[in-house]
């Protein structure tokens, strides 16, 4: 019998175990196996905070999913088509993630009376006991990966490490997807480890043999072709935060300045600062600091020095910051704070997403201290967001709060590598010789309002900042009321300034519809999925997602004014509805909140839009 093999648009699999059974790895290769085909991806990990659950505990499940398309792909799928449940915990965790048509695969061995009680199965049929009728691919993995690796001199626990191989090769057949790029990735991955590699690669090709030779129960595989209506160029499968570190890198580079990080390990920021320290050959600079405000201040220092200085974290390093943060704001140098968002508050959910801390970068400081505030809005547009940060930071000589969250900083998406020459420059607002002898350090540009930089070692600009208030004509500390009154005036309105060097907001969708969708930051697919589904079922919306925060863009007001009705969805209690009801007077607006640490649920969206479309 030979299997049929059925044409699909897109199709999502999940990947699901044991934290050490390797799902993060087996659905990355996964996702870059498919993005280098040319099909468009969107991946989001979904993993425990515990640094290690009991093994076979419901707590300890990792999952993986990624959402595969022909054309353009922008979330991670809101249920599954294949899942991948490698034991009794995951099966029960994540078949809320399933239709009834998902196909499961399961690791026949990892079933045992044991493993469904640690699961707190009470009867030996799992599948009945929770009423599953689908169809299900029981595959003996783990005796048959410890089977293909007897003779590989690998101990029993190093050969089991190789069994989400088995499981991924297995997915790669039903797929039809090849296993060379898989097994390129794995020859890179483990490069000091050949023979790791080496089983690896094994194990992977007697999953993929193994569903090809026994047709695993089912008689159709499955392809996604991709359409060929993306933009030629190079691709490659990148996540947020590495997409954030290439941005960074490519602004320094425009400025001509050398690219310094200070910063402290977090969940989910700390690969930024991981990928950062790989690149010393661009003139990066990392320091992983003894805490979240030594990370900062050292930052602010460098940036006094003429550095593009980047300060990462996520919101609880944000809130020890705060003190150095404000340093930045009253010496008007030029600094990027990162926020990769996480569930709060406290430790809250650090592995989980959420978009919390919004006001917190808006006003989370002591006194007047406006900062301008940047949102990235996928995996992708991290590297464009973190380039307008930095843009702003420097030739506003301000810093900078860049917002990204858990989900598109550790998701992942098929990015085009950016020709930079279509990137604009970055011009520092330094002093010029003649300014010698006259320049005060507060002097600034009439138009920007933004003071001049005077490098520290310049000849003739010999001068001092620092965290007391100083004088708008000498630089001197100053304590007079008047002076202090003015300085205050002249930062806000620097800030206020920059709406004009940013774009106006753009609005995708019916130009008279009924109503919109207002969202920010990491939401951006699931909202756009959301507003794609209900005007292809006749409705009339139209969807504007915000990029800028502070200020908002010229047109903000008149957009939110045309509707009939707009309703802001996020994943907060409605921190951006707040906003925007207290900078335009009387402005009506409905919401949609929900605080998860899960992306939002685009069928959910839909019902809930609609619902306030016909109230």
């Amino acid at each position: 019998m030979s299997e049929k093999v059925k044409m699909l648009s897109q199709v999502a699999v999940r990947f699901s175990g044991d934290s050490g059974d390797g799902m993060q790895l087996a659905g990355n290769i996964f996702s870059t196996i498919s993005a280098t085909v040319g099909n468009d991806i969107c991946t989001f990990p979904d993993y425990p905070a515990d640094i290690r659950a009991p093994q076979g505990s419901l707590t300890g499940v990792s999952g993986f999913q990624v959402h595969i398309g022909a054309d353009r792909v922008l979330t991670p799928g809101d249920k599954c088509d294949v899942l991948v449940a490698m034991n009794p915990a995951a099966l029960k965790t994540q078949y809320k993630y399933c239709t009834s048509q998902t196909v499961i695969i399961i690791d026949l061995d990892s079933f045992s009376e044991n493993d469904l009680k640690k699961a707190m199965f009470t009867t030996m049929n799992p599948f009945e006991e929770m009423n599953i009728k689908n169809e299900v691919i029981s595959a003996p993995i783990s005796s048959m990966c410890k089977e293909s690796l007897k003779d590989s001199g690998l101990d029993f626990k190093a050969a089991m490490r190789c069994k989400n191989m088995f499981a991924l090769g297995l997915v790669c057949w039903l797929f039809d997807r090849k296993l060379s790029l898989a097994e390129d990735m794995l020859k890179e991955k483990f490069a000091k480890k050949p023979e790791i590699a080496a089983a690896n690669i094994k194990v992977l090709n007697d999953g993929y043999n193994y569903g090809h030779n026994t047709h695993s129960s089912v008689t159709t595989t499955y392809r996604v072709e991709s359409t060929g209506k993306k933009e030629k160029g190079l691709y490659m499968d990148i996540n947020g935060n590495k997409a954030t570190s290439y941005g960074l890198i490519a602004a320094a580079e425009k400025a001509g300045l050398k690219l310094y990080l200070g910063s402290y390990p977090i969940t989910p920021a700390t690969d930024v600062l991981h990928e950062l320290a790989k690149h010393k050959s661009l003139g990066v600079v990392t320091v992983q600091a003894e805490d979240e405000i030594a990370g900062c201040a050292s930052a602010v220092g460098a940036a006094f020095a003429g550095a593009l200085a980047v300060t990462s974290t996520s919101g609880p390093g944000v809130c020890l910051k705060s003190e150095a943060m404000n340093l930045a704001v009253i010496t008007e140098l030029p600094l990027v704070i990162l926020d990769v968002q996480r569930g709060g508050p406290s430790t809250g959910l650090p592995t989980k997403t959420e978009q919390g801390d919004l006001l917190q970068a808006l006003y989370g400081r002591s006194g007047e201290s406006p900062m301008p505030v940047v949102a990235a809005k996928s995996p992708t547009h991290c590297f464009d967001a973190a380039f307008d940060a930095c843009k702003i930071a420097v030739e506003h000589m301000t810093p900078v709060v860049l917002l990204t969250d858990a989900f598109i900083a550790n998701g992942s998406a098929a990015w085009k590598l950016p020709d930079l020459d279509k990137y604009p420059a970055i011009v520092p607002p330094y002093v010029t010789p003649d300014m010698a002898g006259k320049w005060t350090p507060f002097q600034r540009n009439p138009k920007t309002g933004v003071r001049y930089w005077a490098l520290p070692g310049t000849e003739g600009f010999m001068h001092r900042i620092g965290g007391l208030e100083k004088s708008n004509e000498t630089g001197a500390i100053s304590t007079e009321p008047e002076n202090h009154n003015l300085m205050t005036k002249l930062r806000a309105e620097k800030v206020a300034k920059i709406v004009d060097y940013i774009p106006l907001q753009e609005v995708e969708g019916d130009k008279d519809a009924d109503l919109l969708v207002v969202g920010f930051g990491g939401t951006y697919g699931h909202l756009s999925d959301a507003v794609s589904m209900m005007r292809s079922n006749g409705k009339k919306v139209a969807h504007a997602h915000f990029e800028f925060i502070n200020p908002l863009p010229k047109n903000t007001e008149e957009i939110l004014r045309k509707y009939k009705k707009v309703v802001v969805a996020e994943q907060n209690l409605g921190q951006f509805a707040s906003y925007l009801r207290s900078k335009f007077d009387g402005l009506k607006l409905y919401q949609f909140n929900e605080v998860k640490g899960q992306p939002f649920n685009t069928s959910s969206l839909v019902d809930a839009f609609t619902k306030i479309m016909e109230d």
